[in-house]
């Protein structure tokens, strides 16, 4: 069945005449006359009287069908518009794969500085492992992959295929809750020191985290590295920052997460700029050519 068929025998319906609706739908008056017969073939029984003169008569049938036409059409019509409208949100909605902490922090700083280039458009943020994020932008179900970067943290993102701008820089800082003088409850001690002897309790992250890959790396490499004591692993760093508020040890934190909790003198820095961890901020596309918005966002990004 053809959808045109439907809007024929409704007009007909209403008009009663052949001559007058095919007028109305812009045809011939024997090309409507054999949409209105295969309309019946479709339906396996005849929809209109044809003897008599006069006004168009429905048989039973027929006005039994009007009915069920009417809802076929205005349903179609409706999934028209839906469709058209998911379209219209397609084209002015940007996706963004990106990891929880950084949606929180610089993802928060540039929808600030996009804000005039989103428009009437959308960012859609959603927040995966690094691993998952990578994955997104490689299936093509996301326009942006935003991830740390770092020597320790494999990419596998083919240069030919991906480009990448760096649209920040960060450090992870070992922190602790601050006491009533401004210091840390927990401290690193100095090599040799009773403090350094003594382990200091420990917030973790999961390895499957990069940023837990980070601080497991630079703890494993580094000479100086502190005695520690495990006492949590949370794969959430905003966890994690509650955790080191509430004085239950030290954790690295992102510096754009913590840095206002560390100038409110609520936390304070549990050891010295040795132990802080130093990574870039990548914002990761694909080469092909995206979107109007997705464009312009990129080329509001590459002026920072």
């Amino acid at each position: 069945m053809q959808l045109k068929w439907l809007d024929d025998f409704l007009v007909l319906a209403a008009e009663r005449s052949f001559t007058r609706a095919a007028e109305l739908r812009h045809v011939t008056h024997p090309a409507f006359g054999r949409r209105i017969r295969a309309l019946e073939a479709w339906a396996g029984t005849p929809l209109v009287e044809r003897e008599g003169g006069g006004p168009v008569r429905l048989t039973p049938a027929g006005q039994a069908f009007v009915e069920t036409a009417g809802q076929m059409a205005r349903n179609l019509a409706q999934s028209h518009g839906e469709l058209q409208a998911i379209a219209g949100r397609q084209a002015r909605t940007v996706t963004l794969a990106t990891g929880r902490t950084l949606s929180r922090t610089v993802v928060a700083d540039l929808l600030v500085r996009l804000r005039p280039q989103l428009g009437d458009g959308e960012l859609r943020i959603i927040t995966r492992s690094l691993a998952a994020a990578v994955d997104e932008l490689q299936r093509g179900e996301a326009d942006f992959s935003l991830i740390y970067h770092h020597p320790t943290l494999v990419v596998p993102l083919d240069a030919r295929q991906f480009a990448h701008l760096t649209v920040a820089t960060d450090r992870l800082v070992p922190l602790a809750r601050a006491d009533a003088s401004g210091a840390p409850v927990f401290r690193f001690g100095a090599a040799g020191s009773d403090a350094a002897a003594a382990a200091v309790p420990y917030i973790a992250y999961s390895r499957s985290l990069a940023l837990g890959r980070l601080v497991e790396d630079h703890l494993a490499n580094h000479r100086a590295a502190p005695r520690l004591k495990q006492l949590v692993e949370c794969d959430s760093p905003d966890a994690h920052l509650e955790y080191a508020l509430r004085g239950l040890g030290v954790t690295w934190l992102p510096w754009s997460m913590a840095h206002a909790e560390t100038q409110a003198g609520r936390l304070a820095l549990a050891g010295d700029k040795r132990m802080e961890i130093r990574f870039d901020v990548r914002m990761y596309r694909p080469k092909r050519r995206l979107g109007p918005l997705a464009e312009a966002l990129w080329t509001q990004m590459a002026r920072r």
